[in-house]
Formats: structure tokens, sequence, C-alpha cells
């Protein structure tokens, strides 16, 4: 349960905002192809995304674990699929129904709540991506997965955006008073690990991934959002005389 209406709410991108599974897949076959080896079924890929463009090439190489030695040869495939990602990130990819009205409605009900956007998908085509389907300018920050260090489910991006929302609002906004919104087990952690709250979207790319992760609050719909935050609201306490 959210303590209290939350001061900063952070959405992951691929899975909760925008449904990027098509472009995303293409990309990692165009580049399976280009390295002469077999493409892998839409289903296969779709489950490896989530941890950034370096493991999802990993993955479709056949190497989950990241063992590979041959850098060279992870790089060039990497290299590949971002440039051709670049290209493509906009072929099929759409925002989820309800997206945009809810935004709409979290800024309309809640004028105090700031929001960003934190994915571990690189930094410019989420940037991109948001710019060219409007919703850049519900966030004031939007960071990647090559932002920092280290990537979700280190809290260590979350942290750096609940340190510039109390450095917008000259407030010292808390991890309690943090939201993390996301579609899979790795948002959710994200949020635990810093002490901050969860909504997870079953809408989304891995929402098999939340039943184990546990989130606070699940939303089946991005309409949902709303709902949650209204549901959560401190009731106003009567007057006494």
């Amino acid at each position: 349960m959210l303590p209290s209406t939350p001061r900063l709410i952070v959405f992951d991108l691929d899975g909760t905002l925008i449904d990027s599974r098509v472009d995303l897949c293409n990309s990692i076959n165009a580049m399976l192809s280009h390295l002469g080896k077999p493409q892998l079924p839409e289903s296969v890929i779709g489950s490896y995304i989530g941890d950034g463009a370096s493991m999802l090439v990993r993955r479709a190489l056949g190497d989950p674990e990241g063992d590979i030695h041959d850098e060279e040869y992870v790089t060039e495939a990497l290299t590949f699929f971002l440039d051709y990602y670049r290209i493509h990130k906009l072929d099929y990819t759409y925002v989820y129904p309800g997206v945009l009205e809810s935004l709409q409605s979290i800024r309309a009900t809640h004028p105090r709540i700031l929001m960003a956007v934190l994915t571990n998908k690189p930094v410019n085509p989420s940037r991109d991506i948001c710019a060219h389907f409007g919703l850049d300018c519900f966030f004031f920050q939007n960071y990647g997965g090559n932002s920092f260090h280290t990537k979700k489910p280190d809290p260590h991006g979350l942290l750096a955006l609940i340190a510039e929302a109390s450095t917008i609002t000259g407030e010292n906004i808390t991890a309690t008073q943090t939201l993390m919104v996301g579609d899979s087990d790795i948002d959710i952690l994200t949020a635990r690990n810093c002490g901050a709250s969860s909504i997870g979207c079953t809408f989304g790319l891995a929402p098999h991934t939340l039943a184990a992760a546990q989130p606070d609050h699940l939303a089946h719909t991005p309409t949902d959002w709303l709902a949650i935050l209204q549901m959560e609201r401190p009731t106003a306490q009567p007057r006494t005389s």
C-alpha cells in the first residue's frame, strides 16, 4: 500500500508506456541474419527483453549469462543491432491505449507529482521515442540503461531521480514518496531495493515475472494508474467543533 499520494512517479518504457516488441524482435533477427545465424521466434526474443540492449543481444546469441569471451564478436553484433534499431525503432512501436490520457489525468489531478522515465533501453532511443509520441512533455527526466554505471534492478538510477526531484521542488522527497511503475520483476525489484512502492503492469511484455516479485499494486490497463493513486489518497478527517 502506498503510504500517501506519491511526490514522484517513475515509469519504465518498454512494456509500460509503449509496446516495442515487434521492432526489437525484428532488429534482433536482422542482426542474426547479418551474422549468418538462424532467426528466432518473436516469443523467444520477447522473453529476452528487459535487461538492456547488451543482454538482449547476448541472449539472442545463445549467451544468457554473458560468458562469450569473444568481445569483438559481441561488440559487432551489438553495434549492428543498435544501428538497425535506431532506424527501425518506430516501424511498429506504439503507445499503449490509455497511456496519454492517464498521464494527462495524473498531471491534472495531482499537479504536485513529478514524473520521469527510467528504462534499461539505451537513453537516446528512449528519448527519441518519447519525443516522437509526445510523451516527453510529461517527464522532467528520461534516463536509460547507459545513463549510469549500473542498470535496473540496481536502485542507482531511481535514487538519482529522487535526488533530482528533490532539487527541482526544493523539498526532501524520499523513497517512501516514490512510486515505480513497470511491467517486469526488474522494475519491482528496483523499487524494493531503495524502499519505493511499485505498480506492476500486467498488460506489458513480461507480466509472467510479476507474481514472484509481488508488486504493491497491479495495473491491468494504464487507466488503473490513476485509480490506484485515487484509492491511496489520504481521506480528509472530519472537523471537530
